[in-house]
């Protein structure tokens, strides 16, 4: 049993020291010009993918969330705030997405992958590692809304994207920028906790 203890505990000191020497002598290219190991995309692929789904248990969307009006909004929102990184139907992502590493992902089938309440999680908090901001200093509203974007984005065209677009620059939309707008504030959809934001 002494023995087996011993062999454990060197190949665990073995391990550590291992793990320090690799680190300290920069072995792993932190360049986001060289792709990951696969072994590690597919690490962090896996943490991440478990930690949303983990972190987002429990949060449901709004009623009526997809309504035309939400959507028209979450397009606003979209539009200056995710697409330049993601792109958009008939737009392209902009230079910066070009240079990030990983690559912004492609938002076409992501309600495929993710429940609203996974996308809400995402947009409020963010991703380490990957670019993608958090973005909680917007209101619930605004994060909801963009969901509901998200949610119509698979079957959407790049007519049906301009459509969204025009209706939200002629005011279809309610996202605010810190404006006062009391009656989109009353119709704005519950958060989670069941309180308007």
């Amino acid at each position: 049993m002494r023995t087996v203890i011993l062999t454990l505990a060197t190949a665990l000191g073995l391990g550590v020291l291992g793990g320090f020497t690799f680190v300290w002598l920069g072995v792993y290219d932190v360049a986001a010009t060289t792709p990951h190991w696969p072994v590690t995309y597919w690490i962090m692929e896996t943490v991440r993918t478990r930690s949303v789904k983990t972190r987002a248990a429990g949060i449901d969307p709004p009623p009526g969330m997809t309504s035309e009006a939400n959507v028209i909004a979450g397009t606003e929102h979209y539009a200056a705030h995710c697409a330049s990184c993601h792109g958009a139907p008939g737009v392209p992502r902009g230079d910066i997405a070009k240079g990030l590493y990983p690559r912004p992902a492609d938002l076409t089938d992501v309600a495929k992958r993710y429940t609203p309440g996974e996308l809400f999680w995402i947009l409020k908090n963010g991703i380490k590692m990957s670019g993608m901001p958090a973005w909680s200093d917007h209101s619930d509203e605004e994060l909801w809304v963009t969901v509901a974007f998200l949610e119509k984005l698979p079957a959407m065209s790049q007519a049906d994207y301009a459509k969204l677009v025009m209706q939200s620059m002629m005011g279809g939309g309610r996202h605010n920028h810190g404006g006062n707008d009391d009656a989109a504030t009353d119709k704005a959809p519950a958060s989670p906790d069941g309180h308007r934001h």
